[in-house]
């Protein structure tokens, strides 16, 4: 592990904020696009299951690559091959105007490629940061995270209004070059296998998912997640709509809702960082789901005239966020062996990413025949209801161990 784990960190993340942030306005002026030429939430789906669905049936098995695989190089050409394809539609948009199909396509190749991207740069983590930093490090990347998307939605649709979407598209080309080159600049020791490994692709994805089973509160929070997912994930793509049909408002709108959002996430990243050792992980996810659950309820509620409200809620769904997100994978981690992590980190990942398309089928039928709040009101009583179960499962587990 590096001495000067710290100065790795930064140059990565530098490399991150201008990825994230390019490709925060990609998806946020492409979701806005359809939403403006469309206004129907079923393409709106659609289109999020184009981007969640290839991740979600290539995850398990990707792992089993990674763990074989450089994951610095594969960092390298995952963001290369997404920075290929929106240099692709960017080119489409900028001679014609392509049809839903192609973008559906081109959503699902750069989520194909993000399908390597996202666990190899989670697998990397632990190859250079202490075990004891690890949801220190989990709020930071929440923070550069957040930092990136808080001014994503605005800047992307302020250049889409002036220009162009394909002039988005290749702004997103830039900042996977700069993310590329900062990585250049660090050297990540890929872990040895397990010599009594066997050599195949199926008995190396058996003894990930067998590693992964081992872990009941690992298991026990990533039914948790499933059944989260199912529900939340979905208002990732309905946020805009939220902001056209229900409070009938515009684009700038929509994007100081999700530029507040991230602003929440940027304040609750830094929280974490601050009071990572403080509480227990498992309290954190589940004071994060109980926030989450009670500002989506509120927002299914509140009246049309409400937008300011609607603005503040988003703000504490957000400082909710990171810590859900941090301290579980700081947990997956900490639970495995860096040889064994990328099989977990990608398993792990496809159970979520599985469950958001069934919440993206049920979603939009629900919300063109009853309207947006109502998917906003259940998915905080589900959010609410998540934390009750990992609550219970937790305390029997607990009570479990002692008596063993």
């Amino acid at each position: 592990m590096q001495t000067h784990w710290k100065k790795a960190f930064a140059i990565i993340f530098t490399g991150q904020i201008f990825s994230i942030l390019t490709t925060s306005m990609v998806q946020f002026s492409i979701i806005w696009h359809l939403t403006e030429t469309t206004q129907s939430a079923v393409v709106l789906t659609i289109a999020g299951l184009a981007g969640f669905l290839p991740q979600a049936v290539l995850g398990p098995f990707i792992g089993v690559w990674l763990d074989r695989w450089n994951r610095k190089l594969t960092m390298i050409i995952a963001d290369s091959a997404i920075a290929f394809f929106s240099l692709l539609l960017g080119l489409y948009f900028y001679l014609g105007d392509p049809s839903l199909g192609f973008v559906y396509l081109i959503l699902m190749v750069r989520s194909a490629a993000s399908a390597f991207h996202a666990p190899a740069f989670q697998a990397a983590i632990p190859l250079l940061a202490p075990e004891d930093q690890l949801t220190r490090v989990a709020g930071w990347q929440q923070m550069v995270f957040s930092f990136s998307t808080v001014i994503g939605p605005a800047l992307g649709i302020a250049v889409y209004s002036a220009t162009s979407l394909g002039v988005v598209l290749f702004l997103d080309v830039a900042g996977a070059l700069i993310a590329n080159l900062m990585l250049l600049f660090i050297t990540i020791h890929q872990p040895k296998p397990d010599t009594q490994q066997a050599p195949h692709f199926l008995s190396e994805f058996k003894l990930g998912w067998q590693a992964f089973v081992k872990v009941k509160a690992i298991v026990i929070i990533t039914i948790a997640t499933a059944i989260f997912s199912i529900a939340f994930m979905p208002l990732a793509t309905l946020f805009p709509f939220m902001t056209l049909s229900h409070f009938e408002r515009g684009g700038y709108s929509a994007s100081i809702v999700e530029a507040v959002f991230s602003i929440g996430m940027i304040i609750g990243g830094l929280l974490l960082a601050v009071a990572a050792s403080k509480w227990k992980d498992t309290t954190y996810i589940c004071l994060s789901l109980v926030i989450m659950g009670l500002t989506c309820i509120a927002s299914g509620v509140i009246g049309k005239e409400a937008f300011l409200v609607f603005v503040i809620l988003s703000f504490l769904m957000g400082a909710a966020a990171p810590f859900f997100n941090g301290p579980y994978m700081a947990m997956i981690q900490r639970a495995y062996e860096p040889a064994m992590l990328g099989r977990v980190i990608s398993l792990v990942t496809s159970v979520m990413l599985l469950a958001s398309p069934i919440g993206l089928l049920l979603a939009g039928p629900i919300v063109d025949k009853y309207g947006v709040q109502v998917w906003f009101f259940w998915s905080g009583i589900v959010t609410v209801l998540t934390a009750v179960f990992i609550l219970v499962q937790f305390k029997r587990l607990q009570i479990n161990e002692t008596s063993s």
